[in-house]
């Protein structure tokens, strides 16, 4: 039910300009944007303002939803997409400052790490690479498919499904969990 509305509002959205359907659109999947962007960043902060650039490139890009599939998905790989987009800046920022004799963090990452307030799941998504965590949150939080997962992400389902693979050994090595009913 959800998604077909979603599909009309985004028929609206596209066909009327109408900035009102989008922002129930908005209203709609901003918790969830968050969400992710927060496993993804560790930091509220940047989360929310990526969250908002994210928002803004999907209304520029919205007329290149195609409805296949859920919105969700297609607004998750733009949230992705902005998150690489953000880190590759921080990145090349970074670079320039040690350039120019700053101090840096040592890999550069402008994003903070994780508070001494960290849930269980986030103490193990913190052993995941960005890619790795992305997958497993579109994953298991968000219960989009392999295919879902694999058009967010561009790359292709067999990889999906080796990254979450790898990534379950990846938290029961690190873990020592040994309940194969895990995952």
């Amino acid at each position: 039910m959800l998604a077909s509305q979603d599909h009309e509002l985004v028929a609206r959205a596209v066909s009327a300009q109408d900035t009102a359907a989008y922002g129930e659109l908005v209203r709609r999947h901003q918790s969830d944007v968050r969400i992710v962007l927060r496993k993804l960043t560790g930091d509220f902060t940047i989360a929310d303002e990526l969250a908002q650039d994210c928002f803004m490139h999907a209304w520029n890009k919205l007329q290149t939803y195609s409805g296949r599939g859920s919105f969700i998905g297609w607004l998750l790989k733009v949230a992705y997409t902005t998150f690489l987009q953000s880190k590759r800046k921080s990145k090349r920022y970074a670079e320039i400052l040690q350039q120019v004799g700053h101090a840096t963090e040592a890999d550069g990452r402008a994003y903070s790490e994780p508070s001494d307030e960290v849930s269980d799941l986030d103490k193990l998504l913190a052993v995941l690479t960005d890619d790795e965590r992305a997958i497993f949150v579109m994953s298991y939080a968000y219960g989009l498919s392999h295919r879902e997962i694999s058009e967010a992400t561009t790359m292709p389902v067999g990889t999906v499904k080796s990254v979450i693979f790898r990534g379950k050994e990846k938290i029961r090595t690190s873990f020592d969990i040994k309940d194969h009913q895990y995952g």
